[in-house]
């Protein structure tokens, strides 16, 4: 079993959307991540009416693994939205990029599953590239 199926078969038992009650819906895209360590985290999605409880998958997953062991850096991650995550996968949305970058600079190299069949990948920092950050903490990506 190679990593991203081992992230695939962590994540898929959280994917079952559900509506927890009139306000709030939970489980509809669902994450896997192998932080540096090589440890692998998961996280759901969870949503509220008002907004102010919205996290995606991608940043569950992320605190899940720093209020478990303290670590910021993130090799893989996989999400995705439905069974089985044949073709497309899910891309991290404006708020998990910025989110994973400011945890570590390092998360630039982190690689997100694009198509899971053809084992496609991108890395943050190709798809989030000129990060602001960069500028604050002094460091100088490479291309």
């Amino acid at each position: 079993m190679d990593i991203w199926e081992q992230l695939y078969t962590a994540a898929k038992p959280l994917y079952h959307p559900e509506e927890v009650n009139a306000f709030i819906y939970a489980h509809n895209v669902v994450c896997a991540l192998q932080s540096k360590s090589g440890a692998i985290y998961t996280g759901f999605c969870i949503e509220g009416l008002c907004g102010t409880l919205n996290l995606c998958a991608e940043r569950v997953a992320l605190l899940n693994m720093y209020t478990t062991s303290g670590e910021t850096e993130v090799q893989r991650i996989i999400a995705f939205r439905d069974a089985a995550p044949t073709g497309m996968g899910g891309m991290p949305c404006g708020v998990c990029r910025e989110t994973l970058m400011e945890f570590s600079a390092n998360n630039a190299q982190t690689e997100i599953m694009v198509d899971y069949a053809q084992r496609k990948t991108v890395t943050l920092g190709e798809i989030f590239p000129n990060w602001w950050g960069s500028v604050k903490t002094g460091e100088v990506r490479g291309e």
